[in-house]
């Protein structure tokens, strides 16, 4: 079987058109449904649409690792150097007959190609959004407005967004080249998370400025709690990524106890060697299963933390009406991280759970995210009254 190298451009151009007749979808959809709005009012249906479809990426950025697709086609951006799966036949078949349940099949290249279209119409639609918002910008300005053309959403945001898509497409790209290498996986799925954060900024930015309104005041304890919890999650979720990208679920298989033990048997040393390959030491040698179990066990115990600090947190919320919505939704996501962990462990890794996990992280990011864009701390009211809301 023949060598592919790692990088073939080859299909670079077919792959970003393709890209770009996916997105004019969406960015279609958005104009004819505000055909009779001004550009703001598309530009924030156009915000949210994007994280609504960069959710939907991560979720399938999920489904493509834990079926073990990453690899599907051996090289980066197109399989086998070409734009599709169906143009790589003879070389799939070559793979898959070699090896019928390695890393390359015909199931797992379409798995992992779906996933670049769908993180290149992504970047297509950040794309517009970026020039849209400056494009926005620059008219305020020449009309001599310069507070209104910063607005509610400065052109800032999209650009550093758009500069962040880029640097997760590389991340992507070292994903399938380094051969899912643990420490890159893992910062590819933070960088999916942060990428959802970034936009839920603007998205949130527009919606009150379509609505007429500023940011809640609420109280510096409430707005202390979610910048804690925001941290907490932060850091849950690259414990949860490296679990994941070390394979690692099944290392405890029992709740609450882990191997029989309150506190098995681990290797901390061997599980924070970082810089390594999968399933390998930095000296070559293999990981051991101590070391497993500490990676697992780790991300375990943290949970704890996050969902006590999470229901401290919804009960403060309780108190900014502004933030019902918010809270509802956190609410259901904790709940449903909790039972698709516990599902994880004691169900045998299901897929579907598994997935669910994935994305009701990064959805608690986004909502706490979400709930710092729309509100400000009011140092004047009590901590926990939030104030009435103000028009824009």
């Amino acid at each position: 079987m023949s060598e592919q190298q790692l990088y073939d451009l080859a299909p670079a151009l077919e792959l970003m058109a393709f890209g770009l007749l996916l997105a004019l979808g969406p960015l279609c959809w958005v104009w004819w449904r505000n055909r009779g709005n001004g550009p703001s009012r598309r530009l924030q249906a156009l915000c949210v649409l994007t994280l609504f479809l960069t959710f939907d990426l991560v979720l399938f950025g999920a489904f493509t690792r834990l079926t073990d697709s990453g690899l599907g086609c051996p090289d980066w951006p197109g399989c086998y150097g070409t734009f599709s799966p169906l143009a790589a036949h003879s070389q799939i078949s070559e793979a898959q007959a070699a090896m019928p349940t390695g890393p390359v099949t015909h199931g797992k290249a379409w798995v992992e190609m779906i996933h670049r279209y769908l993180a290149t119409t992504v970047g297509v639609l950040i794309i517009a959004m970026t020039v849209m918002s400056w494009k926005q910008a620059m008219a305020a300005r020449r009309a001599g407005e310069p507070e209104q053309a910063q607005g509610a959403l400065s052109p800032w945001w999209p650009s550093l967004t758009l500069v962040w898509a880029c640097l997760q497409g590389a991340l992507g790209a070292w994903t399938v080249t380094w051969k899912l290498f643990p420490a890159i996986v893992t910062l590819h799925l933070l960088g999916g998370t942060g990428l959802l954060a970034l936009l839920a900024i603007p998205a949130s930015a527009m919606s009150l400025k379509q609505a007429a309104l500023l940011p809640a005041l609420i109280g510096k304890r409430l707005r202390t709690a979610l910048w804690l919890c925001l941290a907490l999650l932060v850091l849950q979720v690259s414990l949860g990524g490296w679990v994941s990208t070390n394979y690692a679920v099944l290392a405890c298989t029992t709740f609450p106890t882990c191997q029989g033990s309150w506190w098995p048997s681990m290797d901390f040393a061997q599980a924070l060697q970082i810089w390594r390959p999968l399933g390998l030491l930095a000296d070559g040698s293999h990981i051991s299963f101590e070391a497993l179990t500490t990676i697992h066990y780790t991300h375990r115990l943290m949970a704890y933390v996050v969902v006590l600090s999470l229901a401290g947190l919804w009960a403060a919320m309780r108190h900014a009406p502004a933030l019902a919505k918010q809270r509802r939704m956190l609410g259901f996501f904790a709940v449903l991280q909790v039972l698709t962990g516990l599902s994880n462990v004691v169900l045998d890794w299901p897929l579907v759970a598994a997935v669910l996990h994935t994305g009701g992280a990064a959805a608690l990011v986004t909502i706490v995210v979400w709930s710092l864009a729309v509100t400000r701390s009011d140092v004047t009211s009590h901590p926990d009254q939030e104030t009435a809301r103000r028009p824009a």
